[in-house]
């Protein structure tokens, strides 16, 4: 397992330089719910998970919406490719191993520090986010666990969308599930699936 290695100004420099490519690519990057983390609590974000951009997306949302030190974590063998994304405060899982478990304990180790964000995509493979049913995987549920400190559970459902534009649209569909422990692993599964499902519904009658 590869631990994470954030350095601050390494870390500001990459979402700084990040959100001026979200500027060029994008139409417009929408937070459809905006929420505000409660004070003194980490934040777990939990993501969708259908293309390239997700983890700098969320990035994105760590910075400048949910204003905490952003973490993610990787599949191991894309950070290898990509090590100073170590840097940034990227870790990494690997599932066919034990070094899951590490993983998923070093995640709740970083969510004991109220001004971390850890984002994880619980569906653990790319799924087209047309899809009706986010599967949490298990291993969110050994996670929330672990965690020792005050934690903010957010889900992030991000949806694409044309209209007008050659450049895309984004909206961040966020969901509160309150704080780690409240919600056991069926009720926080059941939660997403209802509230992206009506954020399907909604998108057809998102402004743009």
């Amino acid at each position: 397992m590869i631990a994470a290695r954030r350095k601050k100004f390494l870390a500001d420099v990459f979402a700084k330089y990040m959100h001026y490519r979200m500027r060029k690519a994008f139409n417009k990057l929408e937070v459809v719910n905006k929420i505000t983390p409660k004070p003194g609590y980490s934040v777990l974000l939990l993501c969708n998970h259908f293309g390239w951009w997700d983890g700098l997306w969320a990035n994105y949302l760590a910075y400048w919406h949910l204003n905490r030190k952003s973490y993610i974590m990787m599949q191991e063998d894309h950070l290898q490719a990509r090590m100073w994304l170590n840097h940034c405060g990227a870790f990494s899982i690997s599932r066919s191993s034990r070094e899951m478990i590490k993983s998923l304990q070093h995640a709740a180790e970083l969510l004991n520090d109220s001004e971390n964000m850890v984002i994880v995509f619980p569906q653990g493979e790319l799924i087209s986010n047309h899809t009706t049913e986010i599967k949490v995987e298990k291993g969110i549920e050994r996670l929330i666990k672990n965690i020792k400190g005050p934690c903010h559970i957010i889900y992030n459902g991000a949806l694409v969308e044309y209209f007008e534009s050659l450049k895309p649209s984004v909206y961040f569909h966020l969901l509160d599930l309150g704080v780690a422990g409240e919600l056991s692993f069926d009720e926080l599964t059941e939660k997403i699936n209802t509230f992206h499902r009506q954020a399907l519904k909604d998108q057809v009658n998102v402004a743009h």
